[in-house]
Order: C-alpha cells, then sequence, then structure tokens
C-alpha cells in the first residue's frame, strides 16, 4: 500500500471513530484485509497502530506489547492468512471484525476488537480465534445452517 492509500485508510479509521461512521469501518477494514495473503502488510499495518499498541489473545494467554513488536512478529510469520471479513459493527472508539481467516485451507473463525485513538490509530486489539465444528443432531429441527 502506498503512503498515499495508508494516509487515506487512516483517515476511514479516524472519520469512524469521531463520526460513529460505519460504512467507513468496512471500508478501511476492507481495503486493509482485502488483497488476500500478498495484500496483508505488516508495514502497512505498522503504519495504521498507534506507538503504545497493544494486542492480546486470550486464548493462547500471550500478549504483544509496542508495534514494532507485532511488526516483528507479523513478519516472522511463514504464511499470512487470507481474511475474508463477514461484519464489522462499532461505534466511537470500539469496533468489533468478524472474519474467517483462511490459513492455507485450514479455516478459522475469528472476532477482533479494535480500539482506536481519535486520531484512527489502532491502540488496542484483542483476538479470538475457533476452529468450525460439526453442527450437534440434537439441535437439527431449531437451526437453519449458515454459509
Amino acid at each position: 500500500m502506498s503512503d498515499a492509500e495508508i494516509a487515506e485508510v487512516r483517515e476511514l479509521l479516524r472519520r469512524a471513530v469521531t463520526r460513529n461512521d460505519a460504512s467507513a469501518m468496512r471500508e478501511a477494514v476492507d481495503r486493509l484485509f482485502g488483497g488476500g495473503p500478498e495484500g496483508l502488510s505488516a508495514a502497512t499495518e505498522y503504519e495504521l497502530r498507534h506507538p503504545e499498541y497493544v494486542m492480546e489473545m486470550p486464548q493462547s494467554g500471550e500478549r504483544i506489547r509496542g508495534r514494532e513488536a507485532m511488526r516483528r512478529m507479523q513478519e516472522d510469520y511463514p504464511v499470512p492468512p487470507t481474511i475474508t471479513v463477514r461484519r464489522v459493527t462499532g461505534a466511537g472508539p470500539v469496533w468489533v471484525l468478524e472474519t474467517v481467516n483462511d490459513y492455507g485451507g485450514e479455516i478459522w473463525h475469528a472476532v477482533a476488537v479494535f480500539e482506536l485513538d481519535q486520531e484512527g490509530r489502532i491502540l488496542r486489539d484483542t483476538r479470538y480465534y475457533g476452529r468450525p465444528f460439526p453442527p450437534e443432531s440434537s439441535r437439527a429441527s431449531l437451526v437453519e445452517r449458515m454459509d
């Protein structure tokens, strides 16, 4: 992503925070994650994070403190996933993203809670991951299948 494109995404994030603009947040997220594994960029995401950024994954008990540490972790990760954004909801500084992450055929559903500052920088990022599982037959008459 070019510097101009990064500035556009940051402006969308700022607009989401200051105006409670869900469409701006959705556009920013789609632009950030929509390019598949080749589109994900540790350098781009670094520019969108606050210097005091913290990312937590409660299920594994891990915390990454600082945007530099997060950048190094991303650069060391072998192959980033293809991310499909299912839903974006929130207001003000707190937004929730529901995604489907495809790690080369291994599918994980994820929820990320983004907390942003007034300038649209990601300050805190909490991620929860879950694998798909087969439905229980006891619920068959009560549910409909999701695609």
